[in-house]
């Protein structure tokens, strides 16, 4: 086929129009290189893609039959090839905006004055200061290089949020985390134009990355965990609406953004869990309901 392709564009037929011909010759040559192998094809994300979150390396390949986006831990993780053959869209963890202690790169961000507060929810996870040069160069040449030869698709963005409450609490201290939170992301996309990323939260800079992003993820949208009484519970109707309204508006500046919701639920209630899925449906959002800590995989119930 790319050998038929490659004659046509350089043979002009008698008596066609030299308009017609230079669009002719333009669509062919496109199709030459995609038939070439010369054009990258993405695996596309479908309009009823069923995607999970899962933070471990015990499932087996089967298990994950059901879904076609998997967000997998960068470094525990089932096995990335036999995902790969059955055509799933695999994204890997990349923290933007936290350095964690058992990372194999925490000691050297940690000894190069990189690191500030640790996360009180997460012990051992450290906000990094977004705004040093240093952490982007680490991302870009270094993090993001090492998540594409393992196999991944693209990169799911989480953190954010930490450098962005910093800058909330102490606006004098830490000014300019928002900024380079952007310019991180829109660095991203600028070296990585073909892979998909998708970004937890960050509702501050939303606005201003929505065209930068294929996926924008909203966490603890209508249910979420409180950390300090060890439960499950609903997100104050306030924030839910708020956050709904965050998302829908990053979708009207981009299109062809996707939004999913990531919610927390006790897994012993599928009444509950089949609640979620309807609500975050009714939003026009594309929903997954899991445990705290993201290390099983939890089916919709059919009800």
């Amino acid at each position: 086929m790319a050998t038929i392709i490659f004659f046509l564009l350089f043979r002009t037929p008698e008596g066609c129009q030299r308009t017609s011909v230079t669009v002719l010759r333009r669509f062919l040559f496109f199709c030459f290189l995609l038939f070439s192998g010369l054009l990258a094809a993405e695996p596309p994300i479908r309009a009823d893609v069923r995607w999970v979150v899962y933070y471990s390396d015990k499932a087996a390949p089967a298990d994950f039959d059901a879904y076609t986006l998997l967000v997998l831990d960068r470094d525990y993780h089932p096995d990335i090839s036999s995902l790969t053959q059955q055509g799933k869209i695999l994204l890997g963890y990349l923290s933007l905006g936290e350095a964690e202690r058992h990372r194999d790169y925490f000691d050297e961000v940690k000894n190069g004055g990189l690191l500030l507060g640790e996360n009180p929810h997460w012990r051992g996870s450290y906000t990094i200061d977004i705004r040093e040069r240093r952490w982007t160069e680490r991302i870009i040449s270094r993090l993001i290089p090492a998540l594409l030869r393992r196999g991944f698709d693209g990169v799911f963005l989480d953190t954010v949020d930490s450098p962005l409450h910093l800058e909330r609490q102490y606006p004098r201290r830490y000014r300019g985390m928002s900024d380079a939170a952007v310019r991180l992301v829109r660095a991203i996309r600028r070296n990585y134009p073909q892979i998909k990323i998708m970004l937890n939260r960050g509702y501050e800079i939303l606005p201003r990355v929505a065209s930068d992003i294929d996926i924008v993820l909203g966490e603890s949208v209508y249910t979420g965990y409180d950390f300090e009484k060890k439960i499950y519970q609903r997100v104050p109707q306030a924030d839910y609406r708020r956050q709904v309204a965050w998302l829908k508006q990053a979708a009207g500046k981009n299109p062809a953004l996707k939004v999913l919701t990531l919610d927390y639920w006790n897994p012993d209630d599928p009444e509950g869990i089949a609640a979620i899925y309807r609500i975050q449906r009714a939003n026009g959002f594309v929903p997954y309901v899991a445990t705290i800590t993201l290390d099983r995989i939890i089916p919709e119930p059919r009800m």
